[in-house]
């Protein structure tokens, strides 16, 4: 059976309150935030600090993977690569400044929650009760409540890009995702939350992660996982169609109507992150960078690549300016009167990023120079990309966790 999650859009920098009772079967409204721009300029810290936590997510991937497969991930770093990149980090000061969040219920009887869906990760956490570390004003997760809660006596913890942590306590619950159930669920009780999910920061509750569980840090199924295994779908995939109206995230198949023509598949390489490989960069009909190893990923906002690659992209594209001195390492401008079309070729077709999605907003008031939504990142290891919502924005996504495999194709 083919069930559907749908995300009714709004570009909101409002607190998102608790969801209500929703009469739609399957369906959960989301809402984007971001703090990335503002009256069409970037705020710069945001844009760096976004750059950091995203590859201390991808750096946990890693570390994730060997504990649980027993070898490292082919595309790891190597240690001494790791212990440099460890040091001159910047504090994150807006750790999460654009999302996708919606909602969630958990427990018996359920209680209502928000998160963030990430391709980027593979567990799900939520605030305890007792979490008095920038929990305020977040729901919180009352396991006592809840009579399917069982702690496992394991605990756990996150670090991010800051030096600060997510830690608590692993249980396992009951969760009803878009009407969806799946039972003895892992979900991370909080006892403390990082600086970036603060209530400022992180408006909703939780983070709900949609990756393999080869990078979990629980060592167990991701929601969707468990839904597939308890036989509560037939379809091992979901779909994603992040625009700006009438957007979804699609459980159990896909949502035909926002396609427009067919799917380009192309398979998992590794499975853990949601890794595939891009053929390349093109511009003005040439691929000016080559083949590369990419991850999908909606929980970044950008699309981050190898610094070599990405000076090639910009070295094609006239009027580019190099931005290190004005955004931060690894930024790139263009002018905003002639904004480029930039296509990344995946499965032999190419899919075009507009112009709209490219250009992230002025560099500061009344400037005729733009940043650029392809940024340049060496702490990625043997990553050549990250596809975020830049790309993602302008494809219907689908990720099929059955075949291991990512779709792309045109929107509706």
């Amino acid at each position: 059976m083919h069930l559907k999650v749908a995300v009714t859009l709004a570009l909101s920098l409002l607190v998102a309150a608790a969801p209500s009772a929703n009469p739609e079967p399957n369906v959960v409204h989301l809402q984007k935030r971001s703090t990335l721009v503002k009256d069409g300029v970037v705020n710069a810290a945001a844009l760096r600090a976004h750059v950091d936590r995203v590859t201390a997510k991808i750096h946990r991937g890693f570390d994730n993977f060997e504990r649980n497969t027993g070898a490292p991930h082919p595309d790891a770093p190597s240690a001494s690569e790791r212990a440099k990149r460890a040091t001159g980090k910047v504090a994150l000061t807006d750790d999460d400044a654009e999302l996708w969040f919606g909602g969630v219920s958990v427990g018996t009887p359920l209680a209502a929650f928000t998160v963030d869906f990430d391709t980027g990760s593979s567990d799900f956490f939520l605030p305890a009760t007792s979490c008095n570390t920038n929990c305020a004003g977040h729901t919180r997760w009352n396991t006592a409540a809840s009579s399917t809660a069982k702690s496992t006596g394991k605990s756990f913890s996150l670090a991010f890009g800051d030096g600060s942590t997510v830690s608590g306590t692993v249980f396992t619950d009951t969760v009803n995702l878009g009407g969806l159930t799946a039972t003895t669920q892992s979900v991370g009780s909080s006892t403390k939350y990082s600086t970036g999910f603060a209530l400022d920061e992180f408006p909703p509750d939780g983070l709900l992660g949609m990756g393999f569980e080869q990078i979990s840090v629980f060592g167990k199924n991701p929601v969707f996982q468990t839904l597939v295994s308890q036989g509560k779908t037939t379809a091992s995939e979901f779909g994603f169609a992040l625009t700006t109206s009438g957007a979804e995230l699609f459980l159990g198949g896909v949502d035909t109507a926002k396609i427009s023509g067919t799917t380009t598949f192309t398979p998992v390489t590794t499975v853990g992150f949601w890794q595939i490989t891009l053929s390349g960069v093109v511009f003005n009909g040439k691929t000016v960078v080559g083949s590369g190893s990419a991850i999908v990923d909606t929980g970044t906002t950008l699309i981050i690549g190898d610094t070599t690659d990405v000076a090639a992209l910009y070295a094609a594209i006239p009027g580019s300016q190099n931005a290190q001195n004005t955004v931060g390492a690894g930024f790139f401008t263009v002018p905003c009167n002639s904004i480029p079309t930039v296509s990344f070729t995946l499965g032999g077709k190419s899919f075009p990023v507009s112009p709209a999605t490219f250009n992230l907003g002025q560099v500061s008031t009344g400037s005729s120079q733009c940043v650029g939504g392809v940024v340049g990142e060496n702490g990625l290891g043997n990553f050549k990309w990250i596809l975020g919502d830049v790309f993602l924005a302008n494809v219907y996504t689908t990720f099929d966790v059955g075949n291991t495999r990512v779709g792309f194709a045109a929107l509706a």
